[in-house]
């Protein structure tokens, strides 16, 4: 049987902002090619405006954000919704439950509602306490509207066990190994080795600040480079606060994969400050592409990392970290172990399995209860 499956709750695809489009673009079209059809919703000011992309059907709805604000994201989710209850989804897939969980009375009844939980959004710190009030009210309307739960941390899994007393399942992000074709192209396109690396949102629980405060009071005579739109209020100030270190490279977003990759692969060591949320794509993509990492100390980096990373508190930690580690033969087996990790655990090819049997699951389970509710 095909399935029609509809991916909710992301700007688009392709991927041009961040966790939950990169997923999104891999899981669509890892299930087209499997047979189903499958919808994925779009920002209608999304740069990509065909119908569609890879076999996977695109569907542009309204969104007002760029007028309006962060409100426009309820704005968009909502007619996203609407517009997917006129439609005969076996399968909703929502990413993320921060704009659409206030919509959850009109979830279609017909279709199968699983949703992929964010990260403790409500504990990141460029929110108000407000915000953080709504977001844990967010988190509960998810929790009563939705059917089935994916997590993509297993600390996300353990979270919403404890404090809900759910069920989901544990389904991390994906990446691919580092090619040869792209090992060539990165010595040839990057320097190699003489500057340290971060790439993250430029908000204060991805400990920007505290990284680039310990690197700025070290010694160290490399190159940092920083990759991340500084357009925010948090990256006009981080700018402007390390101006006058000429070693600090502030560069900007950048969507081209292949240089991102090139990039870390050829740095001497990435940094990885997030400290909110699941298991993140870009740490994973780091370590698929070969980088030596040090993390921010907390559960879910420590998670998926384990002994494979140096880590970091605060930015004495960072300082010592920029002045002594050294690429020797314990930072090469880090390095390797990171890849056996990716290589069995974190695949996209894994992944995408995963997320059909469960998705399988979860229709047939909705399926036999409807059946079994008709012959009482």
């Amino acid at each position: 049987m095909k399935l029609k499956v509809a991916i909710i709750g992301t700007r688009g695809i392709p991927n041009y902002y961040g966790g939950f489009e990169h997923i999104a673009e891999y899981v669509s079209a890892g299930l087209v090619n499997k047979g189903y059809s499958v919808t994925v919703y779009n920002s209608h000011n999304h740069p990509y405006q065909a119908d569609d992309w890879h076999g996977v059907k695109i569907v542009h709805c309204f969104d007002p954000e760029y007028l309006v604000g962060s409100s426009g994201q309820f704005v968009y989710d909502l007619c996203c919704l609407l517009d997917a209850r006129k439609r005969d989804f076996d399968v909703i897939l929502l990413m993320g439950y921060t704009s659409s969980s206030v919509w959850g009375r009109l979830y279609p009844k017909k279709s199968v509602t699983i949703n992929n939980m964010d990260g403790l959004e409500w504990k990141r710190a460029k929110y108000s306490m407000p915000v953080q009030r709504f977001l844990r009210y967010a988190e509960k309307l998810a929790v009563k509207y939705s059917q089935y739960f994916i997590s993509d941390s297993l600390v996300i899994r353990s979270y919403l066990k404890d404090k809900y007393n759910v069920d989901s399942r544990y389904i991390p992000y994906g990446a691919d190994l580092f090619s040869d074709v792209e090992r060539k192209s990165a010595t040839n396109a990057v320097p190699d080795k003489d500057y340290f690396l971060l790439m993250a949102r430029m908000e204060p629980e991805n400990n920007i600040e505290v990284i680039l405060d310990g690197f700025n009071n070290s010694t160290s005579d490399k190159k940092f480079k920083v990759l991340g739109s500084t357009d925010s209020r948090f990256g006009k100030f981080i700018t402007h606060k390390f101006r006058n270190d000429e070693r600090i490279q502030f560069e900007g977003a950048n969507f081209d994969n292949s240089v991102v990759r090139a990039l870390q692969n050829n740095s001497y060591l990435y940094f990885h400050g997030h400290s909110v949320g699941g298991t993140n794509p870009s740490l994973l993509e780091a370590m698929a592409s070969e980088a030596l990492i040090a993390a921010h100390n907390n559960p879910f980096n420590k998670s998926v990392l384990n002994s494979d990373a140096f880590y970091f508190d605060d930015s004495s930690d960072v300082r010592r970290l920029v002045e002594t580690v050294r690429r020797e033969d314990n930072e090469r087996k880090m390095i390797q172990n990171n890849l056996h990790k990716i290589q069995f655990l974190f695949n996209w090819e894994k992944v995408i399995n995963e997320y059909e049997n469960f998705i399988l699951e979860c229709y047939n389970n909705q399926r036999n209860e409807v059946i079994a509710n008709h012959r009482r």
